[in-house]
């Protein structure tokens, strides 16, 4: 049987799952990579506005095809869990105000807001409603979870004083949500604000030593032809 060892080929995606209607608008175009390096693992990241996905060179073109559906419908759905709605802010925020504020901070509302491109997120006490950023979105959940947490913690406490830092402290990721933060709105040159405290997480290689192209946030996912997927 013929095998295609061409090392690299790009595609509108077109009706296969995971497509343009289950896909955020960045990953319109798939591009397939082949290595000769890689034997067992397939891996899919964003990358502008293509889907990168990488194959092992031997692979025929039905097993691409088959890989590549795979891989895209597990990133959309991994799209899907970092891109709540509205409704799933709200409720991820009375989760962690249950969990770490005692269920103190009781917001009114919680919605994305496309115009905070100085902060990751905002509130208003006296109305007791939170805005997150829209940049936030695709960046991991327990960096959302932090500045749900931080706008939280201001319904209780509107000043970043002493006891607001102590009421965040409960959170077990402080630290690494805050240099997550910082290191995004360093890489991006973003200016800091409240929560404004950013980055991007580093290229990961995988078990082959294919890399992301630098200076792309590697939101993807690496599955082993032997088991489950492993997200990073």
């Amino acid at each position: 049987m013929a095998r295609d060892r061409s090392p690299s080929r790009v595609e509108p995606l077109r009706d296969v799952p995971g497509g343009p209607a289950e896909t955020s608008p960045d990953a319109l175009l798939v591009e397939v990579r082949r290595s000769g390096r890689r034997r067992r693992t397939v891996s899919a990241y964003r990358e502008g506005g293509r889907t990168i996905v990488l194959i092992p060179a031997r692979f025929t073109r039905a097993e691409e095809r088959h890989w590549v559906e795979a891989m895209l419908v597990r990133l959309a759905a991994g799209d899907q869990r970092r891109r709540p709605s509205d409704d799933q802010l709200r409720r991820r925020a009375t989760e962690l105000s249950d969990r770490y504020l005692a269920g103190a901070a009781v917001p009114s509302s919680v919605r994305w807001a496309d115009n905070q491109l100085s902060r990751w997120g905002s509130c208003t006490p006296a109305e007791a409603t939170i805005r997150v950023s829209t940049r936030l979105r695709g960046m991991p959940a327990y960096v959302l979870d932090y500045v749900l947490l931080h706008e939280l913690a201001h319904l209780l406490r509107p000043a970043h004083d002493r006891e607001f830092w102590r009421l965040l402290e409960r959170y077990p990721r402080l630290e690494r949500a805050r240099g997550y933060l910082e290191g995004y709105a360093a890489a991006g040159g973003h200016e800091g604000g409240d929560t404004d405290r950013s980055d991007d997480a580093d290229a990961r290689k995988d078990d082959q030593g294919d890399t992301p192209e630098p200076g792309v946030q590697p939101v993807g996912i690496t599955a082993d032809q032997r088991g489950p997927t492993t997200p990073f």
